[in-house]
Protein backbone atom coordinates (compact mmCIF):
# COMPACT_ATOMS: atom_id res chain seq x y z
CA UNK A 1 0.00 0.00 0.00
CA UNK A 2 1.43 3.17 -0.83
CA UNK A 3 0.69 6.28 0.73
CA UNK A 4 0.86 9.07 -2.11
CA UNK A 5 -2.35 10.90 -2.65
CA UNK A 6 -4.99 9.19 -5.24
CA UNK A 7 -5.42 11.08 -8.40
CA UNK A 8 -9.15 11.00 -8.55
CA UNK A 9 -10.62 12.10 -5.15
CA UNK A 10 -14.55 11.85 -4.99
CA UNK A 11 -14.90 14.11 -2.12
CA UNK A 12 -12.92 17.08 -4.75
CA UNK A 13 -15.03 15.80 -7.87
CA UNK A 14 -17.91 15.81 -6.66
CA UNK A 15 -19.14 19.80 -7.05
CA UNK A 16 -18.17 19.16 -10.78
CA UNK A 17 -20.52 16.75 -11.20
CA UNK A 18 -23.13 18.01 -9.43
CA UNK A 19 -23.27 21.31 -10.57
CA UNK A 20 -24.62 20.74 -13.97
CA UNK A 21 -26.87 18.21 -15.97
CA UNK A 22 -29.30 15.53 -14.16
CA UNK A 23 -27.21 14.79 -10.64
CA UNK A 24 -27.17 18.56 -10.47
CA UNK A 25 -31.01 19.13 -10.52
CA UNK A 26 -31.84 15.87 -8.43
CA UNK A 27 -29.40 18.28 -5.72
CA UNK A 28 -26.60 15.01 -5.46
CA UNK A 29 -24.12 15.35 -2.42
CA UNK A 30 -20.48 13.99 -1.58
CA UNK A 31 -21.33 11.66 1.92
CA UNK A 32 -18.26 9.20 2.02
CA UNK A 33 -15.94 7.03 0.29
CA UNK A 34 -13.26 4.46 0.43
CA UNK A 35 -10.92 2.95 -1.52
CA UNK A 36 -13.35 0.90 -3.78
CA UNK A 37 -16.49 2.70 -2.98
CA UNK A 38 -18.32 5.78 -3.07
CA UNK A 39 -21.26 7.17 -1.14
CA UNK A 40 -23.59 9.94 -2.51
CA UNK A 41 -26.83 11.67 -1.01
CA UNK A 42 -29.97 12.42 -2.35
CA UNK A 43 -31.74 14.35 -0.60
CA UNK A 44 -35.85 13.93 0.04
CA UNK A 45 -37.52 16.51 -2.15
CA UNK A 46 -41.25 17.00 -2.80
CA UNK A 47 -41.07 17.05 -6.63
CA UNK A 48 -39.49 13.67 -6.32
CA UNK A 49 -42.32 11.45 -5.22
CA UNK A 50 -43.49 8.96 -7.35
CA UNK A 51 -46.91 8.83 -7.29
CA UNK A 52 -49.69 11.65 -6.50
CA UNK A 53 -51.23 10.40 -3.25
CA UNK A 54 -48.45 8.47 -2.09
CA UNK A 55 -45.44 9.69 -0.07
CA UNK A 56 -42.69 7.64 -1.69
CA UNK A 57 -39.25 8.91 -3.65
CA UNK A 58 -39.95 7.68 -7.03
CA UNK A 59 -37.27 5.09 -8.95
CA UNK A 60 -35.98 7.40 -10.98
CA UNK A 61 -34.16 9.85 -8.82
CA UNK A 62 -32.50 6.49 -6.72
CA UNK A 63 -31.49 4.43 -10.04
CA UNK A 64 -29.61 7.94 -10.77
CA UNK A 65 -28.15 8.12 -7.47
CA UNK A 66 -26.80 4.76 -7.59
CA UNK A 67 -25.36 5.30 -11.64
CA UNK A 68 -23.44 8.37 -10.54
CA UNK A 69 -22.22 6.37 -7.44
CA UNK A 70 -21.08 3.61 -9.50
CA UNK A 71 -19.48 5.59 -11.77
CA UNK A 72 -17.52 7.40 -9.38
CA UNK A 73 -16.77 4.35 -7.25
CA UNK A 74 -15.07 2.99 -10.90
CA UNK A 75 -12.95 5.91 -11.10
CA UNK A 76 -12.14 5.93 -7.17
CA UNK A 77 -10.81 2.08 -7.94
CA UNK A 78 -9.05 2.83 -10.88
CA UNK A 79 -7.85 6.10 -9.14
CA UNK A 80 -8.35 7.36 -13.12
CA UNK A 81 -10.65 9.44 -14.16
CA UNK A 82 -11.43 7.73 -17.73
CA UNK A 83 -14.73 7.70 -20.25
CA UNK A 84 -17.17 4.87 -19.32
CA UNK A 85 -20.64 4.18 -20.27
CA UNK A 86 -23.53 2.20 -18.19
CA UNK A 87 -23.72 -1.27 -20.35
CA UNK A 88 -26.55 -2.72 -17.97
CA UNK A 89 -27.95 -1.57 -14.64
CA UNK A 90 -30.12 -3.77 -12.18
CA UNK A 91 -31.84 -2.22 -9.40
CA UNK A 92 -33.97 -4.45 -7.09
CA UNK A 93 -35.84 -2.19 -4.62
CA UNK A 94 -36.53 -4.01 -1.35
CA UNK A 95 -38.78 -1.21 0.38
CA UNK A 96 -39.85 2.42 0.09
CA UNK A 97 -37.41 5.09 1.05
CA UNK A 98 -38.83 6.41 4.63
CA UNK A 99 -40.48 10.56 4.24
CA UNK A 100 -38.22 12.89 4.75
CA UNK A 101 -35.41 11.04 4.78
CA UNK A 102 -32.63 11.53 2.48
CA UNK A 103 -31.43 8.48 0.63
CA UNK A 104 -27.76 7.29 0.09
CA UNK A 105 -26.19 5.20 -2.65
CA UNK A 106 -23.20 3.32 -1.90
CA UNK A 107 -21.50 1.69 -4.51
CA UNK A 108 -17.87 -0.64 -4.58
CA UNK A 109 -16.40 -1.44 -7.94
CA UNK A 110 -15.10 -5.06 -6.93
CA UNK A 111 -13.54 -5.87 -10.01
CA UNK A 112 -12.18 -3.91 -13.18
CA UNK A 113 -11.31 -5.79 -16.12
CA UNK A 114 -9.29 -4.82 -19.93
CA UNK A 115 -13.01 -3.37 -20.72
CA UNK A 116 -15.29 -3.65 -18.11
CA UNK A 117 -16.04 -2.18 -14.77
CA UNK A 118 -18.38 -4.86 -12.21
CA UNK A 119 -20.46 -2.71 -9.49
CA UNK A 120 -22.63 -3.18 -6.26
CA UNK A 121 -24.14 -1.41 -4.14
CA UNK A 122 -27.26 -0.12 -1.79
CA UNK A 123 -29.30 2.48 -1.39
CA UNK A 124 -30.41 3.25 2.12
CA UNK A 125 -31.95 5.99 4.18
CA UNK A 126 -29.80 6.57 7.65
CA UNK A 127 -28.88 2.20 8.17
CA UNK A 128 -27.58 0.46 5.88
CA UNK A 129 -28.62 -2.68 7.20
CA UNK A 130 -31.89 -2.14 6.27
CA UNK A 131 -31.59 -0.99 2.54
CA UNK A 132 -33.98 0.28 0.36
CA UNK A 133 -32.77 -1.12 -2.75
CA UNK A 134 -29.47 -3.23 -3.79
CA UNK A 135 -28.13 -2.29 -7.41
CA UNK A 136 -25.66 -4.70 -9.31
CA UNK A 137 -24.47 -2.69 -12.78
CA UNK A 138 -21.73 -3.36 -15.82
CA UNK A 139 -19.86 -0.31 -17.19
CA UNK A 140 -17.57 -0.17 -20.53
CA UNK A 141 -14.60 1.40 -20.35
CA UNK A 142 -13.99 3.50 -23.20
CA UNK A 143 -10.92 3.67 -23.60
CA UNK A 144 -9.71 7.26 -25.69
CA UNK A 145 -7.62 5.28 -28.84
CA UNK A 146 -9.99 3.00 -30.22
CA UNK A 147 -11.95 5.41 -32.67
CA UNK A 148 -11.29 4.57 -36.27
CA UNK A 149 -11.34 6.67 -38.92
CA UNK A 150 -13.46 6.42 -41.56
CA UNK A 151 -12.55 8.08 -45.51
CA UNK A 152 -15.81 9.52 -46.82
Amino acid sequence: MTDQPRKFDPRAATPFFVSRGHSGWLGLRYSDHGEDWVELELPWREDLLGEEGQRVLASGPILSLMDMASGMAIWRAMDDFTAIATLDLRVDYVRPAREGAAVFGRSQCYRVTRSAAFVRGVAHDGDIDDPVAHIQAVFMKIAPNTRVMHDA
